[in-house]
């Protein structure tokens, strides 16, 4: 068995998910890095985390697929001949189309229900089950779960009203998740990242440096994924290790209230 463990980091070809997993395995993880479908950003994902020391593996995965979360677990162990210790749920899908609450569609709201809300749930389940069950101690000094939720979890967004919905169904899916785990010794943390600069929010980069401009954040500049990755490390690493079901907020005091 290697000596290292595995965080699996879902959702983690591009942007946030390949910033997670570079500065993982920066902290002594090995890798498995996952997305939808095979894909040459994700194989390059792949390299960025070998070049850190870390060992790391291409995974293809469905979130949505709630029937193939254990083989995954299974298969990602045998590649990597250790245990699973850290888990990053960091796949997510946004709106089909921004628009009036009153237009959203329920294929859109599915959508986002599917693979934010319940495709997430039932991996935390699978692999809460997966981590009980097992003989062997984790090699991690403290094994976790970390959720990137949004800021969108406690700020509503008309526009983006299903994504919203989404992600503040998952944000009480966290919370149960580190009551119940808490007595085993796994750390269950929430994260909530603001304006992050990546390619899904590029679109809408001039509005918003528009607003911050007037005060919408206290830190007047867009995030990085790297600052949400540093986050996620500390707490990966056992940085607030009496700290149970609280939102970490990486949003340069987006949701800070203000008058």
């Amino acid at each position: 068995m290697s000596a290292r463990p595995i965080a699996l980091v879902t959702g983690s070809r591009r942007g946030i998910g390949r910033a997670i997993a570079i500065e993982l395995g920066r902290a002594g993880f090995d890798i498995a890095l996952t997305d939808i479908a095979a894909s040459d950003e994700l194989d390059h994902a792949v390299r960025e985390v070998e070049e850190t020391g870390a060992r790391a593996i291409a995974v293809v995965n469905d979130l949505a697929d709630l029937q193939s979360h254990r083989a995954m677990l299974l298969e990602i162990e045998a590649r990597l001949g250790s245990t699973i210790d850290c888990l990053v749920n960091n796949a997510g899908v946004s709106v089909m189309s921004r628009g009036d609450l009153l237009d959203v569609t329920p294929e859109s709201f599915d959508r986002c229900m599917t693979v934010n809300t319940r495709g997430t749930f039932f991996l935390m389940q699978t692999f809460a089950k997966h981590m009980l069950a097992r003989t062997r101690a984790s090699i991690a000094a403290h094994p976790s779960v970390i959720t990137i939720t949004s800021s969108n979890a406690v700020a509503a967004s008309p526009a983006r009203s299903e994504y919203c919905v989404s992600k503040a169904g998952l944000s009480m899916a966290n919370t149960l998740f580190a009551l119940r785990l808490a007595p085993h010794g796994i750390g269950v943390y929430e994260v909530q990242p603001g304006l992050i600069a990546t390619e899904m929010t590029a679109p809408s980069k001039e509005r918003y440096d528009a607003q911050m401009e007037q005060g919408l954040t206290a830190i007047k500049r867009w995030g990085t994924p790297q600052e949400v990755a540093v986050a996620v490390r500390t707490l990966a690493t056992g940085g607030l290790p009496y700290s149970v079901g609280q939102a970490i907020r990486v949003d340069g005091g987006l949701l800070v209230t203000k008058y």
